[in-house]
Parts: structure tokens; sequence; C-alpha cells
């Protein structure tokens, strides 16, 4: 089969022959790829950056936004068939820490977990992939035009499921904590992917949501925020300070820019109480100075937590399914609008290296 390779800490990545993977377990699942998401960690990787091949290897299968469609199942697998389609999950557990031993192996202690296509596994850019059951995630006929973005939406409701569960920790006496984000104020950083899958999710639970980005305003993130009615502002015109003046209090910042500068700016318009949740991660040397001792005044005095939040769980990726199915039913193709680039995988090189003005996500098709 054919299979898209890198060789980890240079810019080569090419397009291989692999042995197809064949079910060598009773409970293993072997699914044909039908498309996979290409992100920032993807693109790090072809310009040189972090990958990891697998042990004995000196070559990394990459691509880890995956969805494909059941073609076999091992005999103990009762849980999907033939025909159904599905994602697997992209982490698996070191085996020897608590949180791996719990299946929460996004909260591994001793860093020794691997991810496939990106840390000693190989990842999804090939034809076939065989994994065990456990790691797959069924997705229903009806999502499967936005399957692909399973695995990113699963990003946005882990950062958001534990900023919840902090304020619900420290705030018990909530009358309806399950409802804490309904009607408030909510800033999402970054309209890529992640931020928009997050405004989404925020939306289907009843928050105001402000996504803030350096883009014009009548381009395809701000357009695509607008349609499930939230409000754009233009970082370019706004600073993250101004934020207090314009809106009312900020309960809750979503960010996903990776950029240092930017990360600690926003902390000018989170509120009293507030909880801001990191996904992004800043690359190369981003370094900055802060004014420390008013950083800490300002966490302390106003009851602010600062939570980063990477990878996720199985919980997570179900999550991302239901919210995926709830976006298209309220919103019809709004969610759909997500994708905007499709290449069959031949063309990968175009896919991975030319990051378009008007992209959201972009897609390997397979």
């Amino acid at each position: 089969m054919k299979a898209l390779a890198l060789t980890p800490g240079t810019t080569n990545v090419q397009l291989v022959d692999r042995p197809e993977p064949r079910i060598s377990a009773p409970d293993q699942v072997k699914l044909k790829v039908l498309r996979v998401g290409i992100c920032g960690t993807d693109r790090e990787q072809v310009s040189g950056g972090r990958a990891d091949a697998p042990p004995g290897a000196t070559e990394l299968v990459i691509g880890h936004e995956m969805f494909g469609q059941v073609v076999e199942t091992g005999a103990a697998v009762a849980s999907v068939k033939a025909g159904d389609f599905g994602v697997f999950m992209v982490r698996r557990g070191c085996g020897h820490c608590l949180p791996c031993n719990l299946n929460r192996s996004d909260m591994c202690e001793s860093g020794d977990y691997s991810e496939r296509g990106i840390r000693f596994r190989d990842g999804y850019d090939c034809e076939f992939v065989v994994d065990q059951a456990s790691y797959l995630v069924r997705l229903p006929a009806e999502l499967a035009a936005i399957g692909v973005l399973t695995e990113p939406m699963s990003v946005a409701e882990k950062a958001i499921d534990t900023a919840l569960r902090i304020q619900i920790g420290r705030m018990p006496a909530l009358r309806d904590p399950a409802n804490w984000l309904r009607g408030r104020q909510t800033l999402v950083a970054g309209l890529g992917p992640v931020g928009l899958l997050a405004s989404f999710a925020l939306r289907l639970r009843g928050a105001e949501v402000i996504g803030m980005d350096v883009v014009d305003a009548g381009t395809s993130r701000p357009a695509l925020l607008n349609a499930i009615g939230g409000v754009y502002v233009d970082g370019r015109q706004t600073a993250a300070g101004d934020i207090r003046s314009r809106f009312p209090p900020i309960d809750l910042i979503f960010e996903a820019t990776g950029r240092a500068t930017i990360e600690f700016d926003l902390l000018e318009a989170l509120g009293i109480n507030g909880v801001y949740a990191l996904t992004g991660i800043p690359g190369g040397d981003d370094s900055m100075s802060i004014h420390g001792g008013e950083l800490i005044r300002r966490l302390v005095l106003r009851n602010q937590v600062m939570v980063g939040s990477v990878n996720e769980s199985l919980a997570h990726f179900n999550m991302a399914v239901e919210d995926l199915g709830a976006a298209k039913k309220k919103w019809g193709d709004a969610i759909d609008r997500v994708i905007t680039h499709h290449f069959p995988y031949t063309e990968f090189g175009n896919a991975l290296r030319n990051h378009r003005a008007d992209e959201i996500k972009a897609v390997l098709e397979w």
C-alpha cells in the first residue's frame, strides 16, 4: 500500500510502499483510510520539526487526524462491523503510570507515551490501518463528510471540559453546574480549526463567543463565526486590554494562537473568577519579557486560573462526535465549511507546504 513517510529531523517526505497491515489479534479493527486532516503539527514536521520514528525505524508515517471505514474486525470485536465509519485515537499510554492505566493517556505522568503519526508510532497517512478496537471511535454515517474533524474537535472538547470542571469544583454553590456556560462571555483567540471548533462547542452550550484573529472581517473565518452567532474582533485593531471596555467581563478564554506574547496579553481581558484554557504551543524561541509581579497579583486578586490542555481522552472524542452532530443539526452546512481544501494524497507536497490565506482545514483524500 502507499504511505506518506517522513525522515524525522529533515524536510524529506515522500510516498513509499509499505506492506498492507493485517489483523493479528482478536481485538483489532482494520480501517480503510478515507481522509486525513492537515494541522500545524504536520507542517512543523515536514519543516524538520518535532517527529520521532518508531524504535528501530528511520521513517515515520505522518498524519494523526484521520477518518476511515471499517473493512474487517477481529473475532472478539462487537462494537463495530464492516462498513461502519470511525476514527482511531492518537495517543497510546506508557503502561506504567496511573493515568495511563486508567485509560487517560492524555494525562500521562511519565512522558513515555507514544502518538500515532507524531511520536514513536506510524500515523494514518496511508491506505489502511490496523489498531485495537478500544482506540476506535464510531461515527454515524451522516457525519461522514466531517468525520475528519473529530480529532481537532476533541482537542477543543478537552480544554472546555477541563475549564468547566475547574469552575464547578471551586464554585460548588452553582445552581446548575452543567449549564455554567449558558449566557457567559467567552473569548476564543485564534480562529484556526481548533479555535473555530471550540466556538461551535461553546455556542452549543449557550455561551456568548467573541472570536479574535488577525484577518479581515469579510474573510472565511470571521464569516463562519458570525454564522453561528459569534462576534469577530480584529486583533490588529483591538488590543486584548480593550476587550474589557468593549464587552462584559470575560468568564472563559480559549486560546489557540500558539503565540506566547498574545497568550499573556490576553490575561488583560479575563474577568474576576475567570478561567483561561491554553491549547496553542509556541514554536521556536518565542521569548518575551513579562511583569511577573503584576501577573501574579492579577491571578491572585481576581481569583483567576490558567490551565494548559493537550491531547484528549476517549470521552472527549465521544463529546466531539456528539457536538459535530449537534452542530450539523443546529447550523446545517456551517460546520462543513471548516473544511476548505481537499487534496488527493498524491498532491501531499502542495497541501503540506502551502498554507493558503483562505484555508481553515485542509485534508488529504485517500
